[in-house]
């Protein structure tokens, strides 16, 4: 019967273990030791870390390697910051058919492919677009105005495209909170900033996590949206490691761009957990 369970287990596991392995782990070893592959000649490579030198030798990576982490950082704390309030109505204060009306309409965007929503924004965004229109009706400018191609577009961009991500995690832990505790709060004399601080906020912690984390990695991964809302001077890392695949044909500084990402990536959502006290199990379980 050991034998069986066992056997069961492992045919459970083997689709998992086959995906993480065929399209995860051997993808990302063969980039590795492509990205320390140098080029010394035409079809001559020889192993070492000049790729990775590159990198920190040129200004314009680590300039564009730091803007995407912050901008990243920043959609995050803003798609946290309209998120919450509606995670808490949507789990603590909507019944019924409006709490599942309310969560539908989060899940409605999600219906089309990102390009279809990020072409959406750029037709109200646009110089001719219906914002700029308005706003000449209103008489608040003097002319069309055009709210594409800059920093703000992007982050109005991502943190559209990630709203959904951090929402869901929101909501599955704020509905497992007891409305009693919050009465007790209220009835022992707390006022309601001291029960978000000493209640709510430390109840729904693995949900804020979790979503950050996935929020954080998506902006910083994203390429569609800062090409088409950031326009062709936005300096987004994605940008420049598909150059250097894509348009340079310079897989070895490709490669090695794509790994700084993840070990960038990797390290800042270590400092998360690490900051908010939190471990990786407890958050995703």
């Amino acid at each position: 019967m050991r034998a069986q369970a066992k056997l069961g287990l492992f045919l459970l596991l083997s689709p998992l273990l086959l995906w993480l392995t065929l399209l995860i782990l051997i993808p990302h070893v063969d980039m590795l030791l492509v990205s320390l592959r140098e080029r010394i000649g035409v079809g001559q490579y020889q192993i070492g870390l000049g790729n990775y030198f590159t990198f920190f030798s040129e200004p314009l990576y680590l300039r564009t390697f730091l803007r995407t982490a912050v901008m990243s950082i920043l959609a995050t704390a803003i798609t946290l910051l309209i998120a919450f309030p509606v995670s808490y109505y949507i789990a603590k204060m909507a019944r019924g058919r409006v709490r599942s009306a309310l969560f539908l309409l989060c899940l409605v965007p999600f219906w089309v492919s990102e390009l279809v929503r990020t072409f959406g924004w750029m037709i109200l965004l646009r110089e001719t677009g219906i914002i700029s229109n308005l706003l000449q009706i209103l008489n608040l400018t003097d002319g069309p105005v055009e709210l594409l191609y800059n920093d703000a577009a992007i982050m109005v961009g991502l943190v559209y495209t990630s709203m959904l991500f951090m929402v869901v995690p929101l909501v599955t832990t704020l509905e497992s909170l007891p409305d009693e505790v919050i009465e007790a709060g209220y009835d022992l004399g707390g006022s309601g900033l001291s029960v978000l601080r000493e209640i709510v906020i430390p109840h729904a912690m693995p949900g804020i996590v979790s979503g950050c984390i996935v929020v954080f990695m998506l902006s910083l991964g994203n390429y569609l949206t800062p090409t088409m809302l950031g326009g062709k001077d936005s300096l987004w890392f994605t940008e420049l490691i598909y150059s250097q695949f894509i348009v340079r044909f310079n897989w070895e500084l490709g490669a090695a761009f794509g790994f700084m990402l993840l070990i960038l990536s990797s390290t800042i959502v270590w400092g998360m957990l690490k900051l908010t006290g939190q471990s990786l199990e407890k958050t995703m379980g």
